[in-house]
C-alpha cells in the first residue's frame, strides 16, 4: 500500500513532558529491527535521553536522532524534548521534518498541554498525526481525548482507529477504519489479524462514516459518494488520507501503548503510506534551488569532531572533505542518539552529523559554498527567567565567559547579558529547569563551579522638589592648590525625561573650558543618590561661580560638581523609583481567572484581557507589574496552567515606591554598602 517516495523521510516525535515520546521512539526503533532490545527509561538503556542531564532528571533535554529502516524504506526519527522550557530545539526539528507524530496522553484534561505544539504545527502547516499513547490505562478514553484535542487544534482530527475491548473494558486491540480489519495486540510482538467482532460492527460503521465525512470536506469525489450513500473503497480513502496529511488539511489520530509496542507497527505502516517525502517538504518550505544542499538543525560540540551540526540533506550528496557553506566538512556520520557512526557520504533526505562546522548556525541553508538564512526560521524565544552568575573562583571568570558563549551558541533559547547598572552577568532562559540544565552542563562539560543569585532589580531614585546650592572645593597643600566655586540650580524633570545639564554663565565667572568638568562631576554623583540608587529625571543648571587663575583645574571643578549634588540632593525630597513592566500573559481561556489572580498577587495592575489572535481557545491578559515581582512568575504561571502558560514583558515606566518595600530596599542597600 506504500506510495513511491524519493529520498529518505524524517519524522519528528513531539509531545508534552511525560506523554511517552521517548518510549515510543524506542518502540519504533525496536519494531523496525534497528535495536535488538527496546531501551527503557528505568534501566537507562534508551537511545534517546542518553545525555547525563536527561538521565539525571528523567526528561528529554536535547534532540535525539536515529536512522532506521522499516519495510525496506529508510527513515530518520527525531525524539524531541517535551518540556515547554526546551521547545526551541523541538521547533528546529519540526522545521526540517516531513511529518510530526504528536504523542498525546489518553486523558482529556491533558489535551491543553499540546496547545503550543499544535499551534506551531498549524501555523507552519507542518503535516502531523496524533498518537494517543498509554491506551492500556484503565481510565483511558480515546473519544473524549479526541474531543478535547479538537478543542485546541485548528485542523479537523480524523479518528483512524477505534479500540477493541474485552469484557472488563480493557483495550486489547484496534479496528483500522480504512481497511475495516481488526487486530489483537500481542505485547512487544506484531498484532494478530482477527475477524471483526460482530459486537463492534455498529461502532466501527459509525466511526468510519465520521472519518469519511471529515475527508469529504476536502475531497469532492468522496463528498459525492457520501451524498449518494456510496461507501468509498479503502484504496480511495487511503489516497485521500495521504493527500490530506501531506497538505496539512486533516490530522489522523491513531493510538496504542508504546511501552508494550501495542499499535506501534500500525503507526509505522501509517507513516510509511501517508508521510510525504523530502521533495514534497522542499516544495512546502519554498527552499531555493541548488545542489548539494543541506540545512542545519542544531550546532553542538562533539568531542574530537569539534563543533558539529545536525543537518538534513535536501539535495545531492554531502561528503567528507567537501566545502559546504562557509566550512569544509570534517566528517559525515549517522546519528543513533549520542553515538555517531562515520559513513563518509549522505544522500538526499538523510539527517546526519557534519563534523568541524565552525561557522554555521541553526537554520542556515548550505548550498555548495554559499550559506543563506531562511526568513521563516523560528526566532529565539524571549527570556522568561534569569540568574546572576559568576565563577566561584575569580580566576575562572574568563573560562566562564568562554563556556557561556559555547552554551548560548548551542542553545539559542539561552542568552547572557551584562547589566551595567548592577555589574551582574545574567544567564537567561525559559525557566528553572532550562537554567538548571545549563548550570549542570557548565559543571560536567567545562568543569566550572559557579555561584548564582537572584538578579538585582535596577531601582532608581529621583527628587520631589528643586533647590539652588553653592559648592566650593578648596585645597591647599603646598605648590598649586585646588579651587573651584559653583552655584547650581537643581530641579525635577518629568518621568522618563532623563538628566539634562545646561549653564547660564555670563562674564566668564566660570571659564568655558571648566563647564564640561562641572557636568562630569554632577553625573558622577548622580550614579548613587542619597538612597543608594542612580538618580534620574533631574535637571542641573550652572548659573554662577568663580575660579582662581593658578589653582583652578578640570579636576577641581569635577570635585565641586560632585560635592554640590552630594550636599543638595538629600534636601530635595528623594523618591525611590521601581521599574514597572508591561506584561502580556498568554493562557488557555479556562485558566484566565488564575492568570489574573497571579498578576494581582504580585502588585500588578490589570489592564484587561482579550482572545489571543491565532490561538484557538486562548486569552491574553494585559497588565503592568513591577519588575521585582516577575521573579519566579513563570514557574507559578505554569504550575497553574498545566505547564503551557507564558508571558512577555517589556519596560514601561518608573513608578514611585514608598512604604515598607521602599524602607527595606534602602536599608538593604545601606547594609550592602557598609559590608
Amino acid at each position: 500500500m506504500s506510495q513511491a517516495h524519493h529520498g529518505i523521510r524524517c519524522a519528528a516525535l513531539v509531545g508534552a513532558h511525560g506523554s511517552g515520546k521517548t518510549t515510543l521512539f524506542e518502540a519504533l526503533l525496536h519494531a523496525a529491527g534497528t535495536t535488538d532490545r527496546r531501551g527503557t527509561l528505568k534501566d537507562r538503556t534508551t537511545v534517546g535521553d542518553s545525555a547525563p542531564e536527561a538521565r539525571a532528571r528523567g526528561i528529554s533535554t536535547e534532540l535525539s536522532a536515529a536512522q532506521c529502516r522499516f519495510m525496506d524504506e529508510d527513515w530518520t526519527l527525531i525524539d524531541c524534548p517535551g518540556s515547554v522550557e526546551l521547545l526551541s530545539d523541538t521547533r528546529a526539528a519540526l522545521m526540517v521534518a516531513d511529518v510530526a507524530v504528536v504523542v498525546a496522553d489518553p486523558f482529556p484534561d491533558r489535551a491543553v498541554a499540546l496547545s503550543p505544539l499544535l499551534h506551531f504545527l498549524d501555523d507552519r502547516r507542518i503535516p502531523h498525526l496524533v498518537f494517543v499513547n498509554r491506551m492500556d490505562a484503565p481510565e483511558a478514553h480515546v473519544r473524549a481525548t479526541l474531543h478535547a484535542l479538537q478543542g485546541v487544534s485548528d485542523r479537523p482530527l480524523a479518528l483512524r482507529e477505534i479500540p477493541l475491548r474485552d469484557d472488563k473494558g480493557q483495550v486489547t486491540g484496534l479496528i483500522d477504519l480504512v481497511s475495516e480489519r481488526a487486530w489483537k495486540w500481542n505485547p512487544s510482538k506484531p498484532a494478530d489479524l482477527i475477524p471483526l467482532p460482530e459486537a463492534a460492527r455498529d461502532d466501527e460503521g459509525a466511526a468510519r462514516a465520521a472519518m469519511v465525512e471529515a475527508l469529504a470536506d476536502f475531497d469532492d469525489e468522496i463528498l459525492e459518494q457520501v451524498l449518494s450513500d456510496i461507501t468509498p473503497a479503502p484504496e480511495q480513502v487511503y489516497a485521500s488520507l495521504a493527500r490530506d496529511l501531506q497538505e496539512d488539511l486533516v490530522v489522523p489520530v491513531l493510538f496504542g501503548a508504546a511501552e508494550h509496542e501495542n499499535g506501534v507497527r500500525r503507526l509505522w505502516k501509517a507513516l510509511r503510506h501517508d508521510c510525504p517525502g523530502p521533495e514534497v517538504t522542499l516544495a512546502r518550505l519554498g527552499l531555493p534551488d541548488g545542489s548539494p544542499m543541506a540545512q542545519v538543525v542544531k550546532c553542538f560540540q562533539a568531542g574530537q569532531a569539534g563543533r558539529s551540526a545536525l543537518a538534513r540533506v535536501w539535495r545531492g550528496e554531502v561528503k567528507d572533505g567537501m566545502t559546504l557553506g562557509p566550512d569544509r566538512v570534517g566528517s559525515v556520520s549517522s546519528p543513533m542518539g549520542r553515538k555517531f557512526t562515520p559513513k563518509g557520504v549522505a544522500q538526499a533526505g538523510e539527517v546526519v552529523v557534519l563534523g568541524r562546522m565552525a561557522q554555521v548556525k541553526a537554520g542556515d541553508i548550505l548550498i555548495g559554498e554559499t550559506s543563506q538564512r531562511p526568513a521563516d526560521w523560528p526566532e529565539a524565544p524571549a527570556a522568561l527567567a534569569a540568574l546572576a552568575i559568576r565563577a566561584e573562583h575569580p580566576s575562572e571568570e574568563a573560562k566562564l565567559s568562554v563556556a557561556l558563549s559555547r552554551l548560548t551558541d548551542e542553545d539559542p533559547a539561552l542568552s547572557t547579558t551584562f547589566q551595567a547598572e548592577t555589574g551582574e552577568t545574567l544567564l537567561q532562559g525559559q525557566g528553572e529547569i532550562h537554567l538548571a540544565i545549563a548550570l549542570s552542563r557548565l559543571k560536567s562539560e567545562a568543569g566550572l563551579s559557579v555561584k548564582t543569585a537572584k538578579p538585582t532589580v535596577s531601582y532608581c531614585e529621583t527628587i520631589g522638589k528643586g533647590t539652588t546650592h553653592h559648592s566650593r572645593h578648596k585645597k591647599q597643600s603646598g605648590g598649586h592648590g585646588e579651587f573651584a566655586d559653583i552655584h547650581v540650580e537643581i530641579a525635577p524633570r518629568g518621568r522618563g525625561e532623563g538628566f539634562h545639564f545646561s549653564d547660564r554663565i555670563t562674564g566668564g565667572v566660570v571659564p568655558k573650558q571648566y563647564i564640561p568638568a562641572v557636568q562630569k562631576g554632577v553625573e558622577t554623583a548622580l550614579a548613587k543618590g542619597p538612597l543608594g540608587f542612580p538618580v534620574v529625571d533631574v535637571s542641573v543648571v550652572l548659573f554662577d561661580g568663580s575660579y582662581h587663575n593658578v589653582d583652578s583645574s578640570d579636576f577641581a571643578f569635577q570635585k565641586a560638581g560632585a560635592k554640590a549634588m552630594q550636599e543638595a540632593l538629600p534636601g530635595c525630597g528623594p523618591v525611590l523609583l521601581e521599574p514597572v513592566m508591561e506584561v502580556i500573559v498568554s493562557v488557555p481561556s479556562d485558566f484566565t481567572p488564575k492568570a489574573q489572580r497571579i498578576v494581582t498577587s504580585r502588585r500588578g495592575q490589570l489592564l484587561g484581557f482579550d482572545t489571543k489572535a491565532g490561538w484557538k481557545g486562548w486569552d491574553e491578559v494585559q497588565a503592568l507589574i513591577p519588575a521585582g515581582e516577575l521573579d519566579g512568575m513563570i514557574t507559578e504561571l505554569r504550575s497553574q496552567t498545566l505547564g503551557v502558560g507564558f508571558f512577555t514583558a517589556g519596560f514601561d515606566h518608573l513608578e514611585p515606591l514608598s512604604g515598607r518595600e521602599a524602607d527595606q530596599l534602602v536599608a538593604s542597600r545601606a547594609a550592602a554598602h557598609r559590608g
